[in-house]
């Protein structure tokens, strides 16, 4: 999988964890946290944990302009918690939503970053 690919699957993560979020709440449930939360959360703090190291070895390689290795660790952090989060209703929406935006502009901004270097990464 390509740094870009990973990139975007973290990017549609970002959107089902915010529809997670509100299912929860609409559905008044909480989950099973060794069947539903701790599987996932394994499975893309995987992914998560990949994307970092991918990501700033292209950011040491290829310096672009608007992304940082700090944006991207900040963002890998932020991916961590709020994929658990999202299974809780009891999580606060306003920084629960904050934090899944600051991720996806991060993905996004590093995204074009890749396409305008014209690189397979």
């Amino acid at each position: 999988m390509t740094l870009k690919e990973r990139s975007i699957a973290l990017l549609r993560e970002c959107d089902r964890s915010r529809s997670r979020f509100f299912e929860m709440r609409e559905q008044d449930r909480s989950p099973d946290f060794y069947k539903e939360v701790k599987p996932h959360a394994d499975h893309w703090h995987l992914q998560i944990d990949e994307w970092q190291k991918e990501a700033s070895e292209y950011i040491r390689l290829n310096r672009p302009k608007h992304v940082h290795k700090m944006q991207i660790d900040n963002a890998a952090e932020g991916m961590g918690q709020f994929i658990v989060q999202s299974f809780f209703k009891e999580t606060g929406k306003k920084r629960f939503i904050q934090t899944i935006q600051a991720a996806e502009y991060t993905l996004q901004t590093l995204i074009r970053a890749i396409e305008e270097t014209g690189e397979k990464q």
